[in-house]
Parts: C-alpha cells; sequence; structure tokens
C-alpha cells in the first residue's frame, strides 16, 4: 500500500471507531461518566478500561505494513488521558501498549510502539492533571498526537531490526499516521466535548424546569398537602413538563389526577396502582415500564410508564408525586430527574406548614422571635440567584439547590434538642454559600473550627443567625463589604465560639438598645442577637451570657461560652 492508501484505509477505520463510540456515549451510565472534572475510583477504572480498550480496537483497524501496523491508538489513548487524567492516560496507555507488544503476528516494531502508546497517554494524562478543565481542546490534543507520533517513529528508528527495514517502515507510516491521529484525536476530543455540553444543557434545562414549577407551586404548598393544593400543583406540573398525567396522593387516597386517566384515577378515592404502594412502604423513588408494572387494575388504563418519587415530611412519608407516561408521550430519564428534584422541594416546603405548629407549641417568647426571622423574600432571592446560574453553571446551580434545601429543613427543625457543633456549622456554611452567590465578593467567610470541637451539643439555631446578623447588619451595610469569622475551641468543660465581622459596628448607644429587650421588630437590627443571648442565658444560666463587642466602623465581635452537657 502507498501512503494516500494508508490514510484513506485509516481515515475509514476511524469513522468505524467513531460510530462504536457514539454507541457507547448514548447508554446512560456512559453518559454519567462524562462529568469533566468528577472522579471516583469506579469512575477511573471504567474510564480507563474503555479507552484501552478503543485503543486496542485502534491497533486492529490498522494496516500490516513491512510486518507492522499503521494504527490509530495514539488518538484514543491521548484522548482518555486529556479526559481522565493521568492514571486513565497511563492505564489506557498500558493496556494498548502491553496488547501492542503481546501481539506476535505485527512483527519487528512491536516493542517501540508499545512504550510509545504508553508514553502518550501518560503526558496526556500529565497535561490534563496540569490544565484541569482546559485540557480539553482539539488543539492541545492536535498537538500531543503530531509530537507523540514522531517520538514513536524516533523510537522505530533506534529500537526497531533490521535497520533499513525500520527505515522504510517510518518512510511510509510517519504521514499518514501523523495527520490521521492528530486530526482524529482533535475530532475525539471535541466529539466527547459535544456529548458533555449536550448533558450541561439538559441539566440546565433540567433546574431551570424544577424552579419554574416550585416559584408557581410555592403559594400552594404552603398551606400543606390538601385536595386543593394538590390539584393546583398537578395542573402547574402538567402544563410545564408535558407528560400524560400528573398525579399527587397522600399515603391512602389520591388526592389530585390531571391528564390521561382521570376517568379512573379519581381525587379523593383509594390509591389504586399498586406501584404507588410499594414507594409508600420503602420510600424509594422508582422508574416504572410496562401496564404491569404500574399495577392499576382498570382494563383501559392509557399508562404504559411511570415516575413515582416520595413526599417527606420530618422524615416521615407523607405522599407522592407522579408522572405517567403513555404511548403518545413516553417518559425518559430527564423526567426521572425532573421528579426527583420536584420531590425534593416540595418535601422542603411542606415543611413549612409546620413553622405554624411549632410557634403555637413552643412556649419561650424569644424562641418564637427567631422564628420569625425565616424570611420568605430569602427562598425566593434565593431561588432566583440558583436560576440564573442555571444558565452558566448547571453544577453550580446544584449545588446552591442542595445548601438552600439544607439550610430550609434545618430552619424549620427547633424542636430537636441539642445538637452536634457540626450540625450548625453546616447549617451556617449552606447559608454562606446561598448569599456569596448572591452577592459575590463583597463576602469574604471563613471558619477555622477545631476538630475536637464538633462533636460538642449545642442548641439548634445559635450560631447562624449570628453569623446572619453580622452579613444583614454589618458588612453588607459597607459598600465594599466585608469579612465574617468564626471560630471554634474547646477544653475539657467549655465550648468558646467567636463570630466576628469586619462590618459597621455599633456605637455605645446602639450597643446597649441591642441588647436589651427594647428591640423586636426583625425590621431593625439585633433581633437574631437578642434572641441567641436570651437563649443561652435561660438555657445555662447568667454565667453563660454571650460577650459582645463592638466599635463603629471596626466591626463587632461575639464570644459565646458553652458548657458540656449529653
Amino acid at each position: 500500500m502507498d501512503t494516500f492508501e494508508i490514510i484513506l484505509a485509516l481515515a475509514e477505520r476511524f469513522g468505524l471507531i467513531v460510530g462504536v463510540v457514539f454507541l457507547f456515549m448514548t447508554i446512560a451510565p456512559v453518559q454519567r461518566m462524562q462529568v469533566v472534572g468528577v472522579q471516583s475510583r469506579w469512575r477511573t477504572i471504567l474510564i480507563t478500561l474503555l479507552f484501552g480498550s478503543f485503543g486496542i480496537l485502534g491497533t486492529y483497524t490498522g494496516n500490516s505494513v513491512f510486518q507492522s501496523v499503521a494504527n490509530l491508538r495514539a488518538m484514543v489513548v491521548i484522548t482518555g488521558g486529556l479526559f481522565g487524567g493521568p492514571v486513565v492516560g497511563i492505564g489506557a496507555g498500558l493496556v494498548a501498549g502491553i496488547h501492542r507488544i503481546s501481539t506476535d503476528f505485527y512483527g519487528f516494531s512491536a516493542w517501540p510502539c508499545g512504550i510509545a502508546t504508553a508514553l502518550e497517554g501518560l503526558v496526556a494524562g500529565l497535561l490534563s492533571f496540569w490544565l484541569r478543565d482546559k485540557a480539553m481542546n482539539w488543539r492541545i490534543a492536535a498537538s500531543l498526537a503530531i509530537v507523540g507520533e514522531s517520538v514513536h517513529m524516533l523510537l522505530i528508528l533506534i529500537l526497531s531490526r533490521p535497520f533499513d527495514q525500520a527505515v522504510e517502515l517510518v518512510k511510509l507510516i510517519a504521514p499518514p499516521m501523523l495527520i490521521v491521529n492528530s486530526v482524529g484525536a482533535a475530532l475525539f476530543v471535541e466529539f466527547i466535548n459535544i456529548f458533555s455540553r449536550d448533558r450541561e444543557r439538559r441539566e440546565s434545562l433540567h433546574a431551570q424546569i424544577i424552579l419554574d414549577i416550585a416559584n408557581m407551586a410555592v403559594s400552594y404548598l404552603r398551606l400543606g398537602l390538601s385536595t386543593q393544593s394538590a390539584a393546583a400543583t398537578a395542573e402547574i406540573i402538567h402544563r410545564r413538563v408535558g407528560v400524560a398525567a400528573v398525579a399527587i396522593t397522600d399515603t391512602r387516597n389520591v388526592l389530585a389526577h390531571v391528564g390521561e386517566g382521570k376517568d379512573h384515577h379519581l381525587a379523593g378515592h383509594e390509591i389504586r396502582t399498586s406501584a404507588t404502594r410499594d414507594v409508600l412502604r420503602t420510600g424509594k423513588a422508582v422508574f416504572i415500564r410496562g401496564t404491569e408494572a404500574i399495577g392499576c387494575n382498570h382494563q383501559a388504563c392509557p399508562m404504559t410508564a411511570a415516575i413515582v418519587v416520595p413526599l417527606n415530611k420530618n422524615d416521615e412519608i407523607i405522599g407522592t408525586l407522579k408522572f405517567y407516561g403513555s404511548d403518545k408521550r413516553p417518559l425518559n430519564s430527564t423526567l426521572f430527574e425532573v421528579a426527583k428534584g420536584l420531590g425534593n422541594l416540595f418535601s422542603t416546603q411542606l415543611e413549612l406548614e409546620d413553622i405554624q405548629i411549632a410557634e403555637q407549641m413552643l412556649a419561650h417568647a424569644e424562641i418564637r422571635r427567631l422564628q420569625a426571622q425565616i424570611n420568605p423574600h430569602f427562598l425566593f432571592n434565593s431561588l432566583n440567584t440558583i436560576t440564573s446560574f442555571c444558565r452558566t453553571n448547571s453544577e453550580r446551580a446544584r449545588e446552591l439547590l442542595m445548601d438552600l434545601s439544607l439550610y430550609m429543613r434545618r430552619n424549620l427543625d427547633l424542636s430537636r434538642g441539642f445538637i452536634p457543633l457540626s450540625e450548625e456549622l453546616e447549617q451556617v456554611r449552606s447559608y454562606l454559600a446561598i448569599e456569596k452567590a448572591r452577592f459575590g465578593e463583597r463576602i469574604s467567610a471563613h471558619m477555622d473550627v477545631e476538630e475536637e470541637c464538633e462533636t460538642w451539643p449545642i442548641p439548634p439555631l445559635i450560631i447562624q443567625p449570628l453569623v446572619e446578623n453580622s452579613i444583614r447588619h454589618g458588612v453588607l451595610a459597607r459598600k465594599q463589604g466585608g469579612e465574617v469569622r468564626v471560630s471554634a475551641v474547646c477544653s475539657e468543660d467549655i465550648l468558646e465560639i467567636t463570630v466576628a465581622d469586619n462590618g459597621v459596628g455599633m456605637d455605645e448607644n446602639r450597643l446597649a438598645r441591642v441588647l436589651t429587650e427594647e428591640i423586636v421588630d426583625s425590621r431593625h437590627g439585633g433581633i437574631g442577637l437578642r434572641n441567641c443571648l436570651s437563649r443561652l442565658e435561660h438555657i445555662y444560666g447568667p454565667h453563660y451570657v454571650p460577650r459582645v463587642e463592638s466599635a463603629l466602623g471596626v466591626g463587632t465581635t461575639l464570644v459565646l461560652r458553652i458548657p458540656k452537657r449529653g
């Protein structure tokens, strides 16, 4: 074969490899591995084996020349190294390289070819480790392939014998391998990037749909799970998502059913499907395909698939949210993720119903004031902030959704008794993550907590209101913003927590007013501070009243001393 024929043959085989890769990337588990920057042991092993297998395929798609082979291994292992890092790069390179060395039917250049393949994977992986998310670039991939295959040819000349045959081999295969592997590596990288961008776009769309529905349904669900609130919520979801039907149940009856099948899935009647009863029993979301698996006993039921997710309140299952699919409107994994996201948000929103009940049951007036600080505007501002991230950074939007959910759940549960310091710090971190996403560099926060202090029992909602007070009335009152520091040290008997900021501070008169019980309106600064002072004094006695220091233009420092108790 001449050089031009080898180029055409390699290009044809490149199309074959791309076709195989395309089929692999349409498989759901492989799609989940496409998130660049996410690492786990099993993901690394699977990606290494995957690219190693493609590298072996690159050998078999080559052409025998001078008892050697023109091949496409380089483009595969280079792409694997750039995508998965050093472990994947060297792993895929070794798999493909060792296979090349062990193939006796491709003669005298086996060792230099195998060594070159391993080196190409290693260098690509190290470059990925150095460049991080910038490594998946077609220019970098093409350049690596050119350099790597040049070294490959050099190794053939140095290590292969007889030398005259090595020279003739390099003359023949060097141009096609340099051209096809460099172009192939560039296209391979862009191919993976297209799949990754498509996945990010779909996940961003998921988050946008969830937030839109949550914004529209929040006014209904804050009244609790009833026939009226369920009907309004199901109508909103059905209109926005476009599935065959949407249903919401409690633990026994169908509260609402909108869409196909409403002639026999009747609101106010007992749950018909066995799948729903299984979810109520296990608490696990399910994606069911097939009429028999759904378990509806109506002969003319049009449902061919169902997604059922539990709704929780205070760690108890109180109902389900269901999407139904039909032949005309099938369900897919995307809708499964949307349903699970809505189920989590709805569960959090339903817990807001407990605010009024808890307020009636809490005998302590200061606790009631602290509870009144849970501002609905914070929820809506946070949702708007997360919505903006959905268009630019879907991963960040998911993280903020988790922070918001944790923050709201912890804020609602004021009757847990004593909790470990670590749980309160998680609440603080969730709050800070949301506020920093809203205000950017205007807020700086640092935590310095000794590890042995994290299990120390403290009352809930002691630190977070102080941090919130520092940000709202201290740091954000400055045009340029400022810094909040939280530190904790402990001895054998005492935990000492310090919350300090470099905000606007207070003069002596203002501080005196804040430390009295005169300020009870949450529109004025100090209600969170006053509640925390009163609660600690009530629980531990006058010897443990927090110390407050503040100076106008300097900032405010609070020191809490908490004794150890079971």
